[in-house]
């Protein structure tokens, strides 16, 4: 089964917000985010998928997950290659 870790973002008024995760079904887990059925922090915003990356194993996946949470210089990096 392939996993996928991916960062998503949401603009309100004039910041930028963001929310990384894993999953097995990026589609109906991004659904999930927009209808606010997703986890706590997205509920109520519009989000945009900006980045994901496909693992074959959960473990890799979460690893690569938590570093990307982590890691905020490359969260903005992502983030402002997009808004460019």
């Amino acid at each position: 089964m392939k996993y996928f870790v991916y960062l998503i973002i949401s603009k309100y008024k004039q910041k930028c917000f963001s929310y990384v995760g894993y999953t097995n079904n990026l589609k109906k887990r991004l659904n999930k985010h927009n209808t606010s059925r997703g986890a706590k922090f997205t509920r109520g915003r519009k989000w945009i998928l900006v980045y994901s990356a496909g693992y074959n194993s959960k473990s890799k996946a979460m690893s690569e997950e938590y570093k990307l949470k982590k890691n905020f210089k490359l969260r903005n990096k992502i983030k402002s290659n997009f808004y460019k």
